[in-house]
């Protein structure tokens, strides 16, 4: 996903973080407020977490394009969406990230996981928007924050968790960057790579190896984002070399590395979410 377009630009855009992040394992939220409701069109970046991201602005609000599909409003964004961009008006929006363990608790089926963009209402129903209502109506973002964890939390449903060497699994791709053998981690759990496969891919929508994938690839991203220099971002995450850096990329993101290292979201991670990096893998 290249990213080009007209980013946000981050010094009118207030950036809010719940005071006592982690209530709920693997859920991580920031709140943002553009000042100046500018248009912006830019590129999302593929992410190992599924998002919801909740529009509280006034008026025309974001639009989401994916592969020639436009969503607006409010929207649920599942792993690897595809070429996804937004554009449109900015005033106030919520994003949620959940690990894939965290949402297939909360949504069950796996097959919303995984490239999945719908609008919120598609995914929740008629709750949808009650939610966004009461979101609206709260007083501070610190009591959003807490109306989602509220409402998230009601929904986890132990008959719809992952199996706990599932989740197992994820943690440890997720800690390792990538760079956990899956025969190893198959060892760990007790099974075999072939039951670890099917059961990962059944519960997550996504098989073991493309998780590693995407999680090598979002190390990769931020270290590129951070200014680091494409060999050394190769050695560090696992690639061979830097051409096999290059070419996971722009499987993932349709851009170069030098396009990443750019990409606008990425710009303001390590403020939007201080803790994610560590939490999100629950």
């Amino acid at each position: 996903m290249p990213s080009t377009g007209t980013p946000p630009d981050w010094t009118l855009v207030d950036i809010a973080v719940p005071s006592c992040p982690g209530r709920l394992p693997g859920v991580s939220m920031a709140g943002f407020g553009h000042r100046g409701r500018a248009f912006v069109d830019m590129a999302m970046v593929a992410h190992p977490a599924v998002s919801l991201i909740i529009d509280l602005g006034e008026g025309e609000g974001l639009v989401y394009d994916v592969h020639g599909r436009r969503e607006k409003g409010s929207v649920f964004v599942g792993l690897l969406p595809g070429a996804l961009r937004a554009g449109g008006r900015v005033g106030e929006c919520l994003q949620v990230r959940l690990s894939p363990v965290a949402a297939a608790a909360v949504f069950g089926a796996s097959t919303v996981l995984t490239g999945t963009v719908a609008s919120l209402a598609e995914v929740w129903g008629r709750d949808a928007g009650r939610f966004e209502e009461r979101l609206r109506a709260a007083a501070s973002w610190d009591d959003r924050f807490t109306i989602v964890t509220d409402v998230l939390g009601r929904r986890l449903d132990a008959r719809r968790s992952v199996d706990a060497e599932v989740a197992h699994t994820w943690r440890r791709t997720f800690t390792s960057r990538g760079q956990a053998r899956i025969d190893g981690l198959a060892s760990e759990i007790g099974w075999s790579r072939q039951r670890l496969w099917s059961r990962f891919r059944s519960q997550l929508g996504i098989s073991p190896k493309r998780a590693a994938q995407l999680v090598r690839f979002d190390h990769a991203a931020h270290l590129l984002a951070a200014g680091h220099a494409a060999a050394g971002v190769a050695a560090e995450s696992g690639y061979v070399d830097q051409s096999h850096l290059h070419r996971e990329v722009f499987a993932f993101a349709g851009a170069t590395p030098a396009a990443i290292a750019a990409a606008p979201w990425l710009a303001i991670d390590d403020v939007a979410w201080p803790k994610a990096r560590a939490t999100v893998g629950a």
